[in-house]
């Protein structure tokens, strides 16, 4: 016995959504624990780019940040939009997804800034 199409498309984006939650968590704490470190340590704006920007290890971690918001915030818009507002769950699909390709571009684009005023690429 199979499951139905939109029970197998709701559990994957289930998964999908607890997944990426998952990497959220880890980045958030890497994250503000870095942010606490340089605000101990007094790093001016110029010291932090000088010491992150450029770092290839650094661009991967924030792709890896972005693209794990990107994925999770999306669907669980797209819960909101079509439970709270009774939008039908294809219509709010497809604004969700507009919203995560939108919200990826823009934080692809911030990460690629700072990458290069660190002299990357």
């Amino acid at each position: 016995m199979s499951a139905r199409p939109d029970t197998l498309g709701e559990t994957r984006l289930w998964l999908a959504q607890r997944f990426s939650a998952a990497v959220l968590a880890i980045c958030v704490v890497i994250h503000l624990g870095g942010m606490i470190m340089t605000v101990q340590a007094g790093l001016t704006a110029a010291e932090i780019i000088g010491r992150v920007g450029g770092h290839a290890g650094w661009f991967a971690f924030y792709v890896v940040f972005v693209l794990a918001a990107a994925i999770h915030a999306p669907i669980g818009l797209r819960t909101v939009l079509s439970e709270m507002m009774a939008i039908p769950k294809h219509h709010a699909g497809l604004l969700a997804l507009v919203f995560g390709l939108f919200q990826a571009a823009l934080g692809l684009k911030a990460v690629w800034g700072f990458y290069r005023l660190g002299g990357g690429a």
